[in-house]
């Protein structure tokens, strides 16, 4: 009789050609790697108009941020990343840009509130200038102060996205998952799998285009449990004309 092999719970066993001569199996091991794909949506009618982008603010995507997602879903449609799983934002801009990269992918969505932007309180709607004018946003504590009453700060932010990735990257271990959201999320990301403090906005901060992929791979389950950033504001599948951008969030 043959060696037994016994599975351990991070790979993935197959059988090969039995070698005839020994009596045993070829058992090719297969390390079950999680993949993190953080998409940003598309231009958006609040980036271009300056507006606050809450709930009530998001009012989707302009014609740039629909031929943005149209060019997302080509190239996701040609198979070079294989969805487990797709979470998306349910603010508008994000459901839009979601509902293409779902067409490519051929995954359905599961809609996740706490992937949404940072949520800004009283101020959603206004346009910056009005919230500034009426919430003296500009001479508060950008880390630990809500934009506007009712809202979040950055630091509660970052806390909110941090456990929803644990959630999700527990929930689905060993498979890709995709995340369809905001430049905040992706900004969140970063301070989650290297452990850095929200006061790190004080001193830097994240350009990141619309439609844009970020992959975060956590290394071999059983001797490494780094996570890498393989590719940051990857547009491959933009031109020039596509780039153009008004903010980083």
């Amino acid at each position: 009789m043959g060696a037994r092999h016994d599975r351990p719970a991070h790979q993935e066993l197959r059988a090969g050609n039995r070698n005839l001569e020994c009596g045993t199996w070829n058992v090719e091991a297969k390390v079950m790697m999680t993949n993190l794909y953080i998409i940003r949506h598309g231009e958006a009618v609040c980036n271009v108009g300056n507006i606050v982008g809450g709930r009530n603010g998001c009012q989707g995507l302009t014609p740039r941020g629909h031929e943005q997602a149209a060019r997302l879903q080509a190239r996701l449609a040609r198979g070079e990343i294989r969805a487990d799983v797709l979470y998306a934002s349910p603010l508008r801009r994000a459901r839009e840009t979601a509902q293409a990269a779902a067409a490519g992918l051929d995954v359905p969505i599961r809609w996740d509130e706490e992937f949404e932007e940072i949520r800004p309180g009283e101020a959603d709607g206004m346009t910056y200038d009005e919230a500034r004018e009426r919430f003296n946003t500009a001479g508060r504590d950008i880390v630990y102060q809500p934009y506007s009453p009712g809202g979040e700060s950055f630091a509660m932010f970052v806390a909110r996205v941090g456990r929803a990735l644990s959630r999700i990257l527990r929930q689905h271990e060993g498979q890709n998952i995709v995340v369809v959201a905001h430049g905040g999320i992706i900004e969140a990301s970063f301070y989650y799998f290297l452990g850095s403090s929200a006061a790190l906005v004080l001193r830097s901060g994240f350009w990141i285009h619309h439609t844009s992929i970020t992959q975060w791979r956590q290394g071999d389950p059983a001797s490494d449990q780094r996570w890498y950033l393989l590719r940051y504001n990857d547009v491959a599948h933009l031109d020039s004309e596509m780039l153009a951008s008004t903010e980083p969030l």
